[in-house]
């Protein structure tokens, strides 16, 4: 079992990571492995609509390595987005990055527990927070809750270890995501995933 840990951070190695590290280690602990997926700083394609990957089930631009991650996300049991705070949201690149990985695709990642990071210097990580869990509810990702809102505070890695309190729920978080992960493995050969229909998607302008 392992989970795909997603740093929407333009620093490697920065708040964002320390959170999301937080998080890994306790996963760890419980024997789930955790892989890292990181941005980076090249720019990113937004989502054009085109519906190629309606028909491939990839998205019709390779570039930030979308596809790679789109297998990496279908083989993984849960996902962690982690992401700065920017303008009292998730960070442009990040959205443009996710609108890309669900867009037509969201079907594969059904029933994989899913949780946001965000990272931030003093607000605007509740914001963050619920634009970045609207991935999950629209793909039928159950999230996974902690003992507050998923959010670190500081302006450097040193300072945000210092938010002893966003450090626990970080801690939180990957125990709970753990045992969920967990329950889901043991459920699958006695409790079968919920029947899909068929969607129906309706427009309201005829």
């Amino acid at each position: 079992m392992h989970v795909l840990m997603i740093n929407g951070s333009p620093r490697k190695n920065g708040c964002t990571f320390t959170a999301l590290s937080e998080v890994a280690g306790q996963l760890n602990k419980a024997g789930i492995n955790t892989e890292f997926f990181h941005l980076g700083t090249n720019p990113v394609q937004d989502c054009t609509a085109c519906l190629k990957c309606a028909k491939t089930g990839y998205c019709a631009f390779d570039a930030n390595d979308v596809n790679r991650c789109i297998d990496l996300l279908e083989a993984a049991n849960g996902l962690v987005v982690g992401s700065p705070v920017y303008f009292a949201g998730p960070t442009g690149s990040l959205c443009s990055f996710l609108d890309r990985l669900f867009y037509r695709k969201a079907h594969k990642y059904a029933l994989k527990p899913a949780a946001t990071v965000g990272s931030c210097r003093r607000a605007g990580s509740v914001t963050s927070f619920d634009r970045l869990n609207k991935y999950f509810t629209i793909a039928q990702m159950p999230i996974v809750s902690s003992q507050y809102w998923n959010g670190v505070f500081g302006n450097t890695p040193e300072e945000v270890r210092q938010d002893l309190e966003g450090m626990q729920t970080m801690r939180t978080l990957g125990n709970n995501m753990a045992w969920l992960i967990r329950c889901i493995e043991v459920a699958k050969s006695s409790v079968p995933y919920p029947e899909q229909e068929k969607r129906t998607p309706t427009n309201f302008i005829r």
